[in-house]
């Protein structure tokens, strides 16, 4: 075993490659098993001053088999931004304009007027436009959509309604019907789960009697990568979700760790420890061409791939402690981002490119941190003792991460402003090893 686990030798919460070595993972695959375990969601903390807004009872909603209005008005209070006006039985039809002058005077500025109606071979047609209460001159309408629903996708269908609105009061894309990716532990079993953004719909991709770590989502969102040990040696193996398949990707000498797919899918960065310490390799898809990218006197681990592929993010203890480094890909040149500290880990950047968050060590205890790479200003997010494994939602507005409460492990979110913060647990199990997965295509 190399020195690498140095960095996390009192981290002992999952979800660090550094402890790669120090378990054996004898693995199966349950490819599309139901999950028994729900991950509920609970909104600790909201933003600033809340967006009020009505989000109705959709006409003729009672022909569907499940509400689609419930889970809209679930998503939009979950995110910490939206206050939620009730108008009890009250239906908004899609086809006339509402009462905006009345609705204002009941704390709305935005409304949501829908109507559901059956379409042809047992499906719906889902049809509504968005006003903005807050004009008394003339009505206007921020946008409206018609969409096409089976029964069985009646929440991805809300996910995306509540998107749509989202994106329209606060010009910020919605990441409701996105998936996320988080290790579930019960007593001696260890669970792989993928969900939907509010913890619905969780199947199990991986069972296993020992630690499941290091997920990562390939940009389309069709596979997951991620290290298993049941060749009693850390392997890193592509799964693909759709079919339950999966390819060994990595199975050097040594060690084999922290795959973090490139923006195009083509290739991943691996770290590998084949020809001396945990040193960055890049490797087609395919599992062909391993090349090193750049030779250290130190450990070089945790890479992630800045949006527009030209930069690897990774952490290092080549000056001395574990600090944070990005790399330009092409010349080889890395050069050093966090000074503050003599602990800064697991660099993640946002999909806009304009963040990094990281774990640091402040205060005795490990948090989640974000660093503004235009300012190269740094703010703490967190104020518990064992954060870590941090992911950005795909709107670059949340992160996801995982922490220990009352020596319970489970997962946390906080918007990168600080202000909102969730709490995801499930109630008989431990939650860690998070993964935020891409915006839907």
């Amino acid at each position: 075993m190399d020195n690498i686990s140095i960095y996390f030798r009192t981290y002992t919460f999952s979800g660090s490659l550094f402890r790669l070595m120090c378990v054996l993972l004898l693995a199966c695959l349950a490819v599309g098993a139901r999950a028994q375990d729900k991950l509920d969601i609970t909104v600790t903390n909201f933003g600033g001053q809340l967006f009020p807004v009505i989000i109705p009872v959709f006409e003729n909603e009672g022909s569907l088999p499940n509400s689609v209005s419930e889970i809209v008005r679930a998503d939009l209070e979950r995110s910490g931004l939206f206050k939620l006006i009730d108008l009890g039985p009250m239906t908004l039809p899609e086809s006339r304009v509402p009462d905006l002058a009345a609705l204002a005077a009941r704390g709305a500025d935005a409304v949501l007027a829908a109507t559901v109606a059956a379409s042809s071979g047992g499906r719906f047609e889902i049809r509504f436009r968005l006003f903005d209460a807050t004009r008394t001159d003339k009505v206007h309408e921020l946008g409206g959509m018609m969409m096409q629903m089976s029964p069985a996708h009646y929440r991805m269908t809300a996910h995306q309604i509540a998107d749509f609105i989202y994106e329209k009061l606060t010009g910020i894309p919605g990441y409701f019907s996105t998936r996320i990716a988080y290790v579930v532990k019960s007593g001696e079993r260890y669970e792989l789960h993928i969900a939907d953004s509010d913890g619905m719909n969780a199947q199990a991709a991986l069972r296993s009697h020992e630690s499941i770590i290091s997920s990562a989502w390939s940009p389309n969102g069709q596979q997951l990568a991620y290290v298993s040990f049941e060749n009693r040696k850390p392997v890193v193996y592509v799964h693909t979700l759709a079919t339950g398949q999966r390819k060994v990707l990595a199975n050097f000498k040594g060690s084999n760790s922290a795959p973090a797919w490139s923006p195009n899918g083509r290739q991943l960065a691996v770290v590998l420890t084949k020809d001396s310490l945990s040193q960055i390799y890049l490797i087609n898809a395919d599992g062909s061409g391993a090349r090193r990218l750049m030779t250290s006197n130190g450990i070089d681990t945790e890479p992630a791939w800045s949006p527009d592929g030209q930069s690897i993010y990774f952490t290092s203890d080549r000056s001395g402690d574990p600090q944070i480094y990005r790399l330009n890909v092409a010349s080889g040149s890395a050069e050093r981002l966090t000074f503050e500290g003599s602990y800064n880990v697991t660099p993640r950047p946002s999909p806009d490119g304009k963040k990094l968050v990281f774990v640091t060590r402040n205060d005795g205890g490990f948090r989640i941190a974000v660093l503004d790479l235009s300012t190269r200003q740094t703010a703490v997010l967190t104020d518990s003792s064992r954060d870590e494994s941090p992911s950005f939602a795909p709107n670059s507005n949340m992160i996801l991460y995982a922490t220990v409460v009352g020596g319970k492990g489970m997962l946390s979110a906080v918007s990168a402003d600080g202000r909102v913060r969730q709490r995801l647990s499930i109630q008989a199990a431990d939650v860690r090893e998070p993964a935020w997965g891409p915006l839907q295509k």
